[in-house]
């Protein structure tokens, strides 16, 4: 259950207030209802699919901390896990949403090609953040290695919402963004 709510939390709440009080000036759209009704299972699911997968690696590999058994942890993690579930199960998710959930709209998109050009992509970002990030989680004992995931989540997802609306043209690369900092002389 803690997984389940901690991952919906950091991957469907958290990045929606962060639009609404930075992007959308404190207004709430219904879009961010839309948005939520979508994330909060698809990010509740893949969290509790890293904790299978972060359990069932200490059942296969032990619990301790050597570097071999990091190493071996982030090897399977990161060239497994990573390019043959996590990526495209991300943007397939994403592409599926954003096709108005229309499954003839995603076939065309189950290809090599469409995998090429948007999850390499994606999995080269991955890597640069997450390997590092995963050598000090796999570093740490079993009960604290989801909690330690979950806190890079949130900021994972803070940044990839920064991002992608970037990208969509909802904010501009140098917007003022509506909080400021007073600072007293």
């Amino acid at each position: 259950t803690f997984v389940l709510i901690g991952s919906a939390i950091v991957g469907a709440v958290l990045p929606e207030l962060f639009v609404i009080f930075f992007f959308q000036r404190g207004c709430i759209r219904l879009q961010n209802a839309r948005n939520f009704v979508f994330n909060a299972p698809f990010w509740a699911f893949d969290g509790f699919l890293v904790n299978l997968m972060y359990r069932t690696l200490a059942a296969w590999l032990g619990d301790r901390t050597s570097v071999s058994i990091v190493a071996a942890k982030i090897c399977l993690d990161q060239f497994g896990y990573n390019p043959f579930f996590a990526a495209p199960f991300g943007i397939w998710g994403y592409a599926w949403k954003n096709a108005g959930y229309s499954f003839a709209k995603l076939r065309p998109l189950l290809t090599w090609r469409y995998y090429r050009e948007h999850a390499l992509p994606v999995l080269i970002a991955t890597w640069a953040v997450w390997i590092p990030l995963m050598a000090v989680i796999y570093s740490l004992p079993l009960a604290l290695q989801f909690p330690l995931f979950a806190l890079a989540l949130a900021f994972w997802v803070l940044m990839m919402t920064y991002m992608t609306n970037r990208f969509a043209g909802k904010i501009e690369a140098d917007a003022e963004l509506p909080i400021s900092v007073v600072r007293e002389t």
